[in-house]
């Protein structure tokens, strides 16, 4: 939907609308809101009227008559304000609850559709500009579910029933008024298209420096590496100046608005007061209903001025809403099927793996075949290690069992069951792995381990770090178990990273094992310890190893080699450098290295 195409209140309320299934569970408060909207602003139309009585009646005539009007005119108002002040109040609590409540349903739907997305949409999108959409935009919209729908519903009351009242009152003068109106509007209609447009413009920029930030602050070890520290400060510097001039065309938009609505509004209410000021006098009218239509023209003209505000705001929420929208339209193109198969029964020795003539090339390059022809059949409790040069398709193919991506052909299937047909925490559930890149969570080592099966109790994760040779550099950590471990694992060296990995990867306890260069960060000593727990690991569950340092690999049942996503050699360590071909230049190079 373009901008400048539709006029701004349209499309506004037809952004703002599709917010409606996040509004609609809360109907009752809405009730109740609308209902102590309605007795303020009832209360507030009620004060003129007042007035026009103690004018009139109070000040027309001296006596103790006029003295008992003016003290029961003075009670009414009295008690008219204090009906005012509680359902002001009401309304408040209740519109700002909303406004907290459905905030925080929107930004858990939406963090929660972010989460499911698959790993494509996380090439393609940086997380600090999804950060941006969850904080600012949601702030926006709060804005207007807990405030701006509230004051746009009391001043389009407000100036519903002050225009009743002025007809009341003054049918001749509110006919001009109303003549002078019409002619203001239409300068805040164009500049609001304007505004809107704007403010898109401003929080996608304002989305922009978020990303960067975001980006670089978690690459900071590198940019100080190669000093560019000053230059990466002066890059986010450009895009928040950027974010800053786009928010002054904005602000500027906004201001001229605001000066359009107030000037071109009050200028035809002083103008028909004037009307009305030798209407008095010429005895056309009374004191009282002056007064009165003067009152019920500021309230008028006091609501006109506030909804050009409420625009302004209901425009920058609008184009939040669209965003945000955007984010929860998205589908991913991995999804458990609507009617998923049960996986069968887990046997004793782990789980069986067939790959079926699989095919599959990455969506940002599907020229290029990343598996080709792949077939491979894995039994039950059997340990396969996959070896071959970089870009070989050997992560590719932990991915795919992930089901991270569908293969374009063939078929993969877990325990005869293909994937697809899995749910897909189901699937995952039963797959362990150990990646190249460990992720530590800014938790404490417990927590951390025990993300592999949350249920766990502190003695299993305890058991799974002995397994991975962990527990005694947990135990030597400041709080132990509950040392918190920093930010992605700062505190941690590459190979202790590794290790929790590898520990968290245990306690999941599952029927198959993913190692991806699992030990490739470890020192010779953690190495062996890792690569003995390993094996007591592989014991009861099928495991696939990828890894470039073929010691690690030479115990494995089978050994695969893949070259450009074909698998080209198949044996064991020693048939294999028998055979002379890509293995054993691999294993010559490495082991001719190690012996130099």
């Amino acid at each position: 939907m373009s901008d400048s195409s539709t006029p701004s209140r349209q499309s506004t309320f037809k952004a703002l609308a599709r917010l409606l299934p996040f509004l609609k569970p809360y109907r009752r408060q809405f009730a109740l809101a609308g209902i102590a909207l309605l007795v303020a602003a009832g209360a507030t139309l009620a004060i003129p009227y007042a007035f026009k009585q103690m004018i009139d009646h109070g000040f027309g005539a001296a006596g103790s008559g006029s003295i008992a009007n003016v003290n029961a005119t003075f009670l009414a108002l009295f008690g008219v304000a204090a009906v005012l002040g509680v359902a002001t109040a009401a309304r408040f609590y209740m519109v700002s609850w909303l406004g907290e409540r459905v905030t925080a349903d929107i930004r858990n739907a939406v963090y929660s559709h972010v989460v499911r997305q698959s790993p494509e949409f996380f090439e393609t999108t940086r997380s600090g500009e999804v950060l941006s959409r969850l904080t600012t935009d949601t702030t926006l919209i709060q804005s207007v579910v807990g405030t701006s729908i509230s004051l746009a519903l009391r001043n389009t009351l407000l100036f519903v029933g002050g225009l009743a009242m002025l007809f009341v009152t003054s049918a001749k003068l509110t006919s001009i008024i109303l003549g002078l109106l019409v002619l203001v509007v239409v300068p805040i209609v164009l500049f609001g298209r304007r505004v809107r447009k704007l403010s898109r413009d401003s929080q996608d920029r304002i989305a922009d420096a978020s990303a960067m930030a975001g980006e670089i602050l978690n690459a900071m070890p590198t940019v100080q590496a190669y000093t560019g520290e000053v230059r990466e400060a002066q890059r986010f510097g450009s895009s928040v100046e950027q974010a800053f001039q786009t928010a002054m065309r904005r602000i500027r938009a906004r201001s001229v608005l605001t000066m359009l609505a107030i000037v071109l509004v009050f200028g035809a209410i002083v103008f028909v007061l004037w009307l009305g000021a030798h209407a008095v006098l010429a005895g056309t009218m009374t004191g009282g209903d002056l007064g009165q239509f003067i009152l019920y023209a500021s309230i008028v003209s006091g609501a006109v001025g506030a909804l050009s505000e409420v625009m302004g705001e209901a425009q920058r929420a609008a184009g939040a809403a669209e965003r945000l929208l955007e984010l929860l339209a998205l589908r991913s193109s991995i999804a458990s099927p609507l009617h998923p198969k049960p996986l069968p029964p887990r046997h004793a020795g782990g789980a069986s793996l067939q790959l079926q003539d699989v095919g599959f090339s990455y969506p940002s390059r599907p020229d290029h075949a990343a598996l080709s022809h792949l077939n491979l059949d894995i039994r039950p409790g059997e340990t396969v290690a996959v070896v071959g040069p970089s870009g070989a398709g050997k992560t590719t193919l932990f991915q795919l069992l992930l089901r991270f991506y569908d293969p374009q052909s063939g078929a993969i299937l877990l325990d005869g069951a293909d994937i697809r047909d899995l749910d897909l925490q189901v699937l995952r559930g039963a797959i362990g792995i150990v990646p190249q890149d460990t992720v530590i969570f800014s938790a404490d080592a417990m927590e951390n381990i025990r993300y592999g099966r949350p249920e766990a109790s502190d003695a299993e994760v305890i058991a799974a770090a002995k397994m991975a040779a962990a527990h005694e550099f947990i135990e030597r950590l400041p709080q132990g178990y509950a040392s918190y471990l920093g930010e992605r694992g700062v505190r941690l060296s590459g190979g202790q990273r590794q290790r929790i990995a590898i520990a968290r990867a245990l306690l999941k306890n599952p029927p198959l094992l993913l190692l991806d260069e699992a030990t490739s960060a470890l020192d010779a000593e953690s190495e062996r310890l890792v690569q003995s727990a390993l094996e007591a690991a592989m014991v009861g569950r099928t495991t696939l190893i990828i890894a470039h340092r073929l010691a690690t690999v030479q115990r494995a049942d089978r050994i695969i080699v893949m070259e450009d996503g074909r698998i080209v050699e198949t044996g064991t360590h020693a048939s294999l450098v028998a055979l002379g071909g890509i293995y054993a230049n691999l294993a010559a190079l490495q082991f001719h290295h190690v012996h130099a």
